[in-house]
């Protein structure tokens, strides 16, 4: 799920969608408006799932879209490989998730995780 936010009301450490890709907002410029239009905001962004890193502008004026990220928590059911099978703790769904490099080796059968999902992805946050 996505809603419109207009550019001049996003803030640092919040999220944009940058080319439908869900994004945290690293820094924003802003330039004076000028004798050739409206103030321009320029946005680096680096990817919540791939780690990319992003910069576009738009005029502060223009409209973008903001996801809707909700961050949970699960248990852990099994672990085959890098991938782990989990359970949402609050609705009770089962799925599978591959598990992150950084948290390999160290997630066992079990444990309650953190996880996000945006934009119908999902992605190991903490253990």
């Amino acid at each position: 799920m996505k809603e419109l936010a207009e550019v001049r009301t996003l803030k640092e450490n919040r999220y944009m969608l940058v080319d439908e890709e869900p994004c945290r907002i690293i820094s924003i410029t802003t330039s004076k408006p000028g004798k050739h239009g409206s103030a321009k905001a320029r946005i680096d962004a680096v990817s919540i799932f791939t780690g990319n890193k992003r910069s576009v502008v738009f005029s502060v004026t223009d409209k973008v879209y903001v996801p809707m990220i909700d961050k949970r928590k699960a248990q852990v059911l099994s672990i085959s490989g890098d991938h782990a099978q989990l359970m949402d703790t609050d609705t009770y769904d089962t799925f599978d998730m591959e598990i992150p490099e950084e948290f390999r080796g160290t997630i066992q059968a079990g444990e309650e995780i953190g996880y996000l999902e945006a934009m119908g992805r999902r992605m190991i946050t903490k253990v």
